[in-house]
């Protein structure tokens, strides 16, 4: 079952035909929101709302354990995760992006559940962090659907919840980042320690600090009216893609 995490922009998914809807007990204590379980493209998904569904949660305090521990716990078999990034070289806003790396800038978060004890130490491979076989499929369900998807780009995952500072951004540009984001990380390690195919659908909402219009300041209007036409592609995306996992 396909399980698509939604990010700001899609805390509901309204090509998803919603048959019941479970709040999931994790170890890790209360994931982010409901899990929403239906139909999408005439297959069963599971739909998560990263930041709760009233978009109550900043990137710092989301449950990523929770979030992912529930998912793989109610049947997820692959993970689809819908993220707002900023451009730092080479993508506009209004592109969708599906990232094949990713830098970890973050800190402060849990980040793995291994965490030693009885469990040992376990040390995961990450050198591909997405899915290749997910990609494939994006990008398949993207060109026959006549929809823009950059193929590659290296995901920044900052803390947040502020935005960054030029000389950040300069710094992650300087080290290859294509994007930056505040969510992409540990969302991805988590789900490669649960044994999870995970792949990141990146919607570019605005240049990063100190590039483009960007350049004095981030306008907040401006990746509000980026995103609501971004996310009609994304929607029409996961559509096209979820018959083929």
């Amino acid at each position: 079952m396909l399980a698509i995490i939604g990010g700001s922009g899609l805390t509901r998914l309204s090509t998803l035909a919603i048959a019941r809807s479970e709040v999931v007990p994790t170890p890790y204590g209360e994931a982010s929101s409901a899990l929403l379980f239906g139909q999408i493209g005439g297959r069963d998904a599971v739909f998560l709302a990263r930041h709760g569904h009233g978009h109550g949660i900043p990137p710092h305090r989301i449950n990523y354990r929770a979030n992912l521990w529930a998912l793989k716990e109610r049947g997820a078999t692959a993970v689809l995760a819908v993220a707002t990034v900023g451009g730092i070289r080479g993508v506009l806003p209004g592109e969708l992006l599906l990232p094949h790396q990713i830098i970890d800038y973050s800190h402060g978060r849990e980040a793995t559940f291994f965490d030693g004890g009885d469990g040992g130490v376990v040390h995961v491979d990450f050198t591909h962090p997405y899915s290749a076989a997910l990609r494939v499929k994006c990008l398949a369900a993207a060109a026959a659907g006549g929809i823009a998807l950059t193929d590659g780009g290296v995901y920044g995952a900052m803390s947040g919840p502020r935005l960054e500072t030029v000389a950040e951004i300069d710094r992650m540009e300087r080290d290859g980042a294509t994007v930056v984001g505040m969510t992409g990380m540990p969302e991805a390690v988590l789900a490669r320690e649960l044994e999870l195919p995970y792949a990141a659908i990146a919607v570019v909402v605005n240049h990063a600090a100190g590039r483009g219009d960007s350049a004095a300041a981030i306008s907040m209007a401006g990746i509000a009216s980026v995103l609501e036409t971004a996310m009609e592609r994304v929607r029409a995306l996961l559509e096209r893609v979820a018959p083929l996992i």
